[in-house]
């Protein structure tokens, strides 16, 4: 968990697993707590008290104690899943069935996420890989205009979605509606920027309610 001054503004809910982006995780960690948002990481934790997660690059790790079948995602004004393959091993199902959609811990989370950001209620942010997690629910990205790392464009349109294209690219961020989607690590100063602008209309649109 990091967090800022005391004058914390709201908290932001990473969804995070082993093979997380390092880049990411330092900017998040940096640049969030900085501008008044308290970042918590969340994961499905195995029944263990705590799980010490690593990146990707292995310079960076976290040990998480917030365990996703205990939190809602209106406890937070944001969620942000973190890139790398973190959305990969979350969407994992220890007793799939068939004829039944994917229910892992963090993808039953995100479907109520989904909800909550389709209601107005807060922002949902992902960058580079990360919208693996919304492929094993393809009603969640059905129809959106979305951005995400090249290698990943064919997973994202099967599963319905618009990907937002830039030239001879991917847009390096796209917003739709409470969905705010990143390119990749080397736009996440840009990706950042965008969502606390986002995060920060909707705290004064419910002040001003």
């Amino acid at each position: 968990m990091a967090s800022g001054s005391s004058n914390i503004k709201g908290k932001i809910g990473v969804l995070i697993e082993d093979h997380f982006d390092d880049f990411e995780f330092q900017a998040f960690n940096n640049f969030f707590p900085a501008n008044g948002y308290e970042v918590e990481y969340i994961s499905h934790l195995w029944n263990q008290v705590q799980v010490t997660f690593k990146g990707n690059e292995l310079t960076q790790e976290v040990t998480v104690t917030v365990e996703v079948n205990d939190v809602e995602p209106t406890n937070y004004v944001a969620i942000i899943l973190i890139g790398a393959y973190a959305m990969d091993r979350l969407r994992y199902e220890a007793h799939p069935k068939e004829d039944q959609p994917n229910q892992s811990p963090a993808v039953r989370f995100l479907r109520k996420a989904v909800k909550a950001m389709d209601e107005s209620q807060l922002k949902i942010g992902t960058i580079c890989h990360s919208l693996w997690l919304f492929c094993a629910a393809p009603e969640l990205l059905k129809n959106r205009k979305v951005t995400c790392a090249h290698n990943l464009i064919y997973d994202v349109q099967n599963a319905g979605a618009i990907v937002v294209f830039d030239g001879d690219g991917t847009k390096k961020v796209h917003i739709d509606n409470n969905l705010i989607t990143g390119k990749h690590p080397d736009v996440v100063d840009e990706f950042m920027n965008v969502f606390l602008e986002g995060i920060n209309k909707q705290a004064l649109k419910k002040v001003s309610v």
